[in-house]
Parts: C-alpha cells; structure tokens; sequence
C-alpha cells in the first residue's frame, strides 16, 4: 500500500476538512481543553483566508469549524515559517473573535477563538519544546486571565515521541502527522490500532485520489520548495548584507575608536615624557646654579661634580 503525505493541501482538507470525528479528535488531543471543556460536534465554516503575501499563499492550509457551544476552531498547518505568521496568526483569530459581536451583542456572550498552528518548520530554535500557547495572561498574576483568544503553536520537526506523560491521543496524531509520508508503504501497527488514527491512514491511500488529484498533489510539493528556497535566498542575502554592513560599522568603530584610544594613550604618554624631561631639565638646572656658587666660593671641582651630580668637564664649563 502506497500512502500519501497528510501534511498536503489535498490530504490535509480530505482528512480534516472532510471527516468530523477527525477534526474533533485532532481538537480534543491538540488544544489545552479540561475534561469539561470538550468538543463533541462541529460544523464546518468557510474557509475566507486571503493570504497578505503572496509568495507564501500556497505553504499555509486551512480548516474551520464551530461546535455546539459557538466556540470557533482554525486548524492550520503551515508549511514555512516566518516572523509574520506570528502576528498573522494573531489577527485571524481576533477577527473570527470580532466577527461574533453583531450590533447590540451582549459582550459576555462572545465564545473564545482557538488557533492551532501545525507547522512543518523549526521557529523557536533555542526552545526545546515542540508545543506553545499564548493567551492574554497578567504579567505578575498567570492565574488572571482574559479568555477569548487562544493560539497554539506545534513545531512538528522537534517532536520526538519520548514521555508517557503526553496525552495518548496527542502523541498518535503527531506521529501521524510526522511518521507518513510519500515514501511510506507501511504504517506502524500501533497507529492502526486506534480507530481514528486508522481511519485518517486510510484517507492517505493513493489509491483513493484521481491521477489530476495527485498531479495538484505533486505541484503543491513543487511550489512549497520553490518557495523555500526563495526564502532561504532572502534570508541568506539578508544574512550576507547585514553581515557585510556589520563588519563595515564594526570596523569604522574599531578604527574610530582604536584612533581615539591612540591618541589618549600617546597623549598620555607624552605628557608623562614631557613631565619626565621637564623634572630631569629642572633639576639639572638647580644642580647647575648650586654648581656656580659652590665654585665661586672656591670649593673644589671634584667636591662640587660629587655634591650636585654634575660631571668634573660640565662643573669646569660653569
């Protein structure tokens, strides 16, 4: 049995998209929910993302619903990452937040939005964990919380399966997602043995999809390499330029600065020399006056040269 990737345009949506029992599992497992917050049922929304950047319009799929109790879901995974799906991420889930508030709505009625981010790249490489929610929190008090606003972040490559203490369905649906691929003819026998998890394999059959089906299949792969690549491009020739502009800024300061400090020290040192000149100047002068009147009173050269520090040829020129 050949299977395809779950992590494409085309698995992702037939899986979750397309499967309620999927999607409320997937939920369930990934999002920090109490046993009395579950979902039980959803309906699937519209999907009405407009990508703000063109390039990456094709790396971000998404899946939307609602349950019974009108709190809203985006499942989204996201092939590449980027400073901007941060902020992005944030402004999707603020507008599905909004969008509940009709005129004259009773504010204390508006249901929390949860945004789970599936995403296929590293974004927190000094983080070693592989799962981040955000939530408006107090900065002193984390128990006081302003609910509404709910984003989950999985960075899929970190996921290691490791500790019995995830939770079961948590640790099947990441190994789903991070286990199969294109190259999979098998799939682990204990992800068969959950009912959910076989089914959304079986969903991953190539055989199941139509040869147009799987030529879309190939060309999302294309254009998400494409696209990497151009974003690996830009960021090296950022890397490369800042570095350059870096080097140019470091080196004018060091040169700079290694002109100021010289020119501190040599004035320094000067004026110790000069101090030094002018003392050793000074003193033989005294030594000289001293000299001419020990000589004047008659006292002898040699006694003079001896007293003042004088030479016996420097006493005799005086």
């Amino acid at each position: 049995m050949r299977y395809l990737d779950p992590k494409a345009d085309l698995t992702f949506k037939r899986v979750f998209g397309e499967h309620k029992d999927l999607v409320i599992s997937l939920l369930n497992a990934m999002l920090p929910l109490g046993e009395d917050e579950q979902i039980e049922d959803v309906e699937y929304l519209p999907c009405e993302m407009v990508p703000e950047n063109p390039l990456r319009k094709n790396s971000i799929v998404d899946v939307r619903c609602r349950d019974t109790r009108k709190r809203q879901f985006i499942v989204e995974m996201q092939m590449i990452w980027s400073q901007e799906f941060r902020q992005r991420v944030m402004f999707n889930a603020a507008k599905a937040y909004v969008r509940q508030g009709k005129k004259g709505v009773n504010y204390e009625y508006l249901e929390p939005v949860y945004s789970l981010n599936l995403v296929n790249d590293i974004f927190e490489p000094d983080v070693p964990d592989y799962y981040h929610y955000y939530r408006m929190v107090h900065d002193k008090y984390t128990n006081k919380v302003i609910e509404g606003l709910h984003l989950v972040f999985v960075e899929l490559p970190k996921y290691k399966p490791s500790t019995f203490c995830e939770k079961k369905m948590q640790a099947l649906w990441l190994r789903y997602l991070t286990e199969i691929n294109d190259d999979s003819s098998e799939v682990p026998t204990d992800l068969l043995e959950n009912t959910e998890i076989s089914k959304a394999v079986s969903v991953l059959e190539k055989s199941a999809y139509t040869d147009a089906q799987l030529l879309g299949y190939d060309k999302f792969w294309d254009i998400i390499s494409v696209e990497r690549t151009l974003v690996s491009s830009g960021f090296n020739k950022g890397l490369a330029k800042g570095l350059a502009k870096g080097l140019a800024k470091g080196l004018a300061k060091g040169l700079e600065e290694g002109r100021a400090e010289g020119l501190a020290k040599g004035l320094e040192e000067g004026r110790a020399e000069g101090l030094a000149i002018g003392e050793a100047q000074g003193a033989k002068k005294a030594n000289e006056a001293i000299a001419r009147k020990m000589k004047a009173r008659g006292v002898d050269v040699a006694a003079i040269a001896e007293f003042t520090g004088l030479t016996a040829d420097e006493v005799s020129l005086l």
